[in-house]
């Protein structure tokens, strides 16, 4: 698979996705086992034999080291180490590094096998922590999906978002924060990564706004429902706008912003992605879903200039 070629056919507001389906062998109550992974395609750019390292001093254990591909330096994670999975002494391993860009950054990931491309409908995948099956020594905040796949497989998609976290590369603050805009009223976060969502509410709550917040598409029309309730028609002048996340279970993003601009409810409320998935045919998917913007995550200065300019569009009077 090092000539990995992705597949983009998928129509907006189909709430599919396609993965990788990778494995890591594991020992589990002393037995060993194939625990199945899940990437999305959109974030592959190949998938290589695990080349020569060079070592990092001083950083975590699951950090392998660093390589030059085709002049760019690229950190390999071995993601083993960072679930914290013991692995087979015995079982002969030949490594594949799938090479990912995602929030504008490469990085290698050492699994087991690459075994395949999978499409699959977000509606078939729940949340890691509404799901008993996951094994419970295996941290649920790495793990944002679950679902299951034939002979009755456990499927789990990681939440690289807290990878990313965790090596230090979110900087989400301005260059100068005391160029902050000051605004009012409310905004509907959609994400189904805890981090994500703590980042946006943090740098969110420094613009004056107040955060409403939903971890998938069908839990963000569920928020929406109730507002309506309450505010009506007024609603629009309530939520100022909403910032939503692509991959998430049981709805997307792009099916969720499909939904809610077929609904005369809430068509008029600007929506604005943001997302780690950082190829072009993601923006296109976006703008085609009617968003005012795909971002990727996290870009501080980008994400001010994009707020500043719905709010100026949209509801400049309030601005403080």
């Amino acid at each position: 698979m090092t000539n990995f070629e992705k597949q983009v056919d998928i129509a907006v507001g189909t709430n599919e996705m396609e993965l990788v389906d990778f494995r890591i062998h594991k020992i589990e109550k002393g037995k060993h086992y194939e625990g199945v992974y899940g990437i999305n395609v959109a974030k592959v750019n190949e998938i290589i034999k695990l080349p020569s390292l060079t070592e990092l001093p001083g950083v975590p254990s699951y950090i392998e080291g660093i390589f030059d591909l085709r002049g760019v330096v690229i950190p390999v994670i071995n993601l083993a180490k960072w679930m914290n999975v013991e692995i087979p002494k015995k079982k002969k391993i030949k490594p594949r590094v799938i090479i990912a860009e995602f929030n504008n950054i490469m990085i290698g990931f050492v699994v087991h096998e690459a075994k395949r491309i999978r499409r699959i409908n977000w509606k078939d995948i729940e949340p890691a922590h509404f799901n008993s099956t996951v094994d419970s020594r295996l941290d649920k905040s790495k793990i944002t999906g679950v679902t299951r796949i034939e002979n009755d497989q456990v499927l789990l998609i990681l939440d690289l978002e807290s990878l990313v976290q965790d090596l230090g590369f979110y900087q989400p603050t301005l260059n100068d924060e005391g160029s902050y805009k000051r605004f009012n009223g409310s905004v509907l976060i959609l994400d189904d990564s805890a981090i994500a969502r703590k980042i946006l509410r943090e740098f969110l709550a420094k613009m004056g706004f107040d955060i409403i917040e939903a971890n998938d598409g069908n839990a963000g029309i569920e928020k929406l429902e109730k507002l309506y309730e309450t505010y009506k028609e007024s609603l629009v002048k309530h939520i100022k706008f909403i910032i939503s996340d692509v991959e998430m279970p049981q709805m997307d993003g792009f099916h969720f912003s499909a939904k809610i601009k077929g609904d005369s409810r809430f068509s008029k409320i600007p929506l604005m992605f943001s997302s780690s998935i950082s190829d072009k045919f993601s923006e296109a998917r976006g703008k085609s879903a009617g968003a005012e913007s795909y971002l990727v995550k996290f870009d501080a200065n980008r994400l001010h200039e994009e707020i500043s300019k719905i709010m100026e569009k949209y509801h400049r009077d309030d601005i403080q």
